[in-house]
């Protein structure tokens, strides 16, 4: 069996026609398989949905018990057959519930990756290599420019900022599902035990994540309405970047912007959001990370997608390595 006729993009998303399933769909499909909770890679209408137990949760937080007419719970490391297709998931260290999902039939293996990252993080489960002939990577941050700095680094220099500017409050702008919690346990890791304010729309997954035994410690809703301006000087106020644009963010005293984000790494990118304290944190792979990912699995062949595909194409070709890009559409950075 050739790898075409196993996996092959179509306008929905990566189908499998032996399985009769698709991958992470942009659209509603008969049965989806997700790999995580973001919204970019996991949508609502799809008639079966397997996937993890958590990205399950997440996607019912998110858009509803009726996000699919049925649910099924792939557990990690366990195979499921469907159709004459064997399908497992894989840790892929990117949120909580992220997962990697190989696909074998006929003694070929393809894994796709989903998103995901090499580096600790303690809201979710490490990064696992899965053996595989073709290896289907996201290459978000795929150019050599992107080599992201230690993130208990960047946390430490927002707790040091805290303490040069007590008087300002500090807003960080952290995506809802991921980011934030990832923030949070930083901060509480590096010794930060003070009040964290948080927008209400990051209330629910938060709550999710410490009842998935994650603590976050003391967090409270970032309002000003039961108290005055001055309560807030010196706090950390974390919200999704959109609550940023808005009367929310200006009711808080001489706010210091900054933002989490692995684009945080582009200064142009920071000017434009008005970011003060631009914190390079990513919840997916740099260059480095994405080449040693390769070097590791040692794959047949490398197939590239939403991202800058063209450079980690052409590095897997000068190691010898059969590489294509695969421009899917419709997945987004809006985890990072």
């Amino acid at each position: 069996m050739r790898p075409s006729e196993l996996l092959c993009p179509m306008s929905e998303g990566l189908y499998c026609p032996p399985g009769d399933f698709h991958i992470d769909p942009v659209r509603p499909v008969p049965r989806a398989l997700v790999t995580h909770g973001h919204a970019d890679h996991a949508r609502p209408g799809s008639e079966k949905v397997l996937a993890t137990a958590d990205t399950l949760a997440i996607m019912a937080l998110r858009y509803g018990e009726d996000f699919c007419a049925e649910r099924q719970v792939a557990k990690l490391g366990e195979t499921i057959d469907i159709n004459g297709v064997r399908v497992s998931f894989h840790p892929a260290g990117h949120v909580l519930g992220s997962a990697q999902i190989a696909v074998e039939k006929d003694g070929l293996t393809m894994v796709v990756s989903g998103d995901y990252k090499r580096r600790p993080d303690p809201t979710c489960r490490p990064f696992e290599p899965v053996a595989c002939n073709v290896f289907i990577t996201e290459a978000t941050f795929g150019l050599p420019v992107f080599r992201h700095p230690d993130s208990g680094e960047e946390i430490r220099r927002l707790i040091a900022s805290t303490r040069q500017f007590p008087e300002r409050t500090h807003l960080v702008g952290a995506y809802a599902l991921g980011k934030a919690q990832r923030v949070i346990a930083g901060l509480r890791a590096e010794g930060y035990h003070e009040p964290i304010y948080i927008h209400g729309a990051l209330k629910k997954l938060c709550d999710f994540y410490q009842g998935r035994g994650i603590e976050l410690g003391n967090l409270q809703p970032a309002t000003v309405e039961g108290g005055k301006r001055g309560d807030f000087a010196g706090a950390v106020v974390i919200g999704p970047p959109s609550a940023f644009a808005d009367r929310w963010a200006r009711r808080f005293p001489d706010p210091l912007a900054a933002f989490a984000s692995g684009w945080m790494q582009v200064r142009q990118r920071a000017r434009q959001r008005g970011v003060e304290l631009p914190l390079v944190i990513s919840d997916h792979s740099d260059w480095d990370e994405l080449t040693e990912t390769i070097s590791d699995l040692k794959p047949d062949e490398v197939w590239v997608t939403h991202g800058r595909e063209e450079a980690l194409v052409r590095w897997c070709q000068l190691e010898g390595i059969a590489a294509r890009p695969l421009h899917l559409v419709g997945y987004e950075d809006e985890s990072d």
